[in-house]
């Protein structure tokens, strides 16, 4: 013989009678979930840093010109130049330093096909010397000089 405390009827209503409704949320779905994109973002944001191509952008032009700052620039090759003449980057700080001083702030262009570690070693330099380095881009209506 069996015994209900349900109210003892054949219906759904009298079976979830003394049942109570589950009020809490279960959450380990959801951390499962967060845990999982969280993975798939660690192995692949180091993917998207690397898989970029950057084209240097266009600026307005600037309103103070440049009249007697140090400029450096370097080609395509790599050349080291400081006002068009030909400079060994591991002494472009001290002749900067012999010609200026302290300058407000020394300009870096270079050729948008030059090697990035040519350029970031050039700024190093310069860094540690203590010189201000300014970037130089290319502004919308200006037309590129090429070096002859």
């Amino acid at each position: 013989m069996a015994f209900s405390t349900s109210g003892g009827g054949y219906g759904s209503r009298g079976r979830h009678r003394g049942m109570m409704a589950m009020s809490e949320i279960n959450v380990t779905p959801f951390v499962d979930v967060v845990l999982v994109l969280l993975i798939i973002f660690m192995l692949t944001a180091h993917v998207m840093e690397s898989g970029l191509e950057i084209d240097v952008p266009h600026t307005q032009p600037a309103k103070e010109a440049v009249k007697d700052f140090p400029i450096v620039a370097i080609t395509k090759d790599g050349t080291t130049y400081l006002n068009d003449k030909p400079t060994n980057i591991n002494l472009i700080a001290d002749a900067i330093k012999q010609r200026w001083g302290k300058p407000k702030g020394v300009y870096l262009r270079a050729d948008k096909e030059t090697i990035y570690e040519v350029v970031a070693q050039v700024a190093s330099t310069l860094g540690n010397a203590g010189l201000p380095v300014n970037l130089v881009t290319q502004t919308d209506d200006e037309t590129p000089r090429r070096r002859r």
